[in-house]
């Protein structure tokens, strides 16, 4: 067994997220869904395995649960139609893959590792993509497993709003996972089906490298969820590894600031961030933020709201 610290911390999402606005059930089934997911990121890093794989592994979980935004149960476009992305990145050499506009992929997080380990590429989109998932013999999904009622409700009462444009209640949301392993390098991967009612083809944040997505052995890996198009314009994910590698910062400080760019530009939302010394954090200017987080200090969360975790 390794000697050095490993950390893993995951989410599924920052929004309106309240005792008051969310149900027990939805709470208790949300907070389970987070546990399977730590466990399968966990078993990984306690057995010295890699990051990249420990946070693919976590992020699959969350995917094929319908409690979360991403994969099983991700948000409908205005036309009623799936259109997942995804992205994962190996702090070790930026390594990156990416995919968005995916309709029928079970598992887009592992579409993305395969873009990154399988093709010249760093980003495949739409059609292509889910040309190169069956192509790679990835697990294919329809509607009857990737569409819950949940979701159909939701973009029909957007749809009887003639003012409806986002998910603003955010009350489920994007899913990632950052971790560092024993050998002291970062991964970051997130998934996502983006806001209720997305129209023209949109895309936020989590799918693009430096945004919503980032990981460098020189600085940190982050994964964030929220308002995608602030996080987009802040880069983010960048942002904050920049922060502790040219000047410095530690990891509370770089995403508290970035997270500040971003509220002032007027987004809200949330970062998961580990760094290659095993330090990691979380932070998000929401009522909540769905996160979970585990070491190999034997230490273990499972937090909802503000304040708690």
């Amino acid at each position: 067994m390794p000697d050095s610290p490993w950390t893993l911390l995951i989410h599924g999402g920052a929004g309106l997220l309240t005792r008051e606005t969310l149900a027990p059930e939805q709470s208790a089934g949300a907070r389970a869904a987070l546990g399977r997911a730590l466990d399968a990121g966990a078993a990984v890093l306690a057995d010295g395995g890699d990051s990249i794989d420990a946070v693919e592994a976590a992020v699959r979980v969350l995917e094929d649960d319908p409690h979360f935004n991403a994969g099983r149960g991700a948000v409908l476009t205005f036309e009623g139609a799936i259109s997942l992305d995804a992205a994962i990145m190996d702090g070790r050499d930026r390594r990156a893959g990416s995919v968005a506009g995916v309709t029928a992929t079970r598992n887009p997080v592992s579409l993305a590792r395969h873009v990154m380990t399988d093709t010249p590429h760093v980003m495949l989109s739409g059609t292509g993509a889910d040309q190169f998932s069956r192509a790679q013999g990835l697990d294919q999904a329809g509607r009857d497993w990737l569409v819950t009622a949940e979701r159909e409700t939701q973009l029909t009462a957007m749809h009887a709003d003639p003012a409806g444009w986002f998910d603003v209640a955010m009350k489920y949301g994007t899913v990632g996972a950052v971790a560092c392993d024993a050998q002291g390098h970062v991964a970051a991967a997130t998934s996502t089906g983006g806001v209720t009612g997305k129209r023209w083809g949109r895309i936020g944040d989590s799918p693009l490298i430096g945004a919503g997505t980032y990981a460098d052995d020189r600085g940190c890996a982050v994964s964030a969820t929220g308002s995608g198009e602030f996080f987009l314009r802040a880069c983010a994910g960048h942002e904050i590894a920049a922060r502790m590698r040219l000047i410095g910062e530690d990891i509370d400080t770089a995403a508290r600031t970035v997270l500040a760019d971003v509220t002032a530009l007027g987004g809200t939302g949330g970062v998961i961030v580990a760094a290659p010394d095993g330090s990691a954090s979380w932070h998000f200017t929401t009522p909540g933020m769905f996160r979970a987080g585990t070491s190999a200090r034997g230490d273990r969360t499972v937090a909802i709201f503000g304040d708690e975790g």
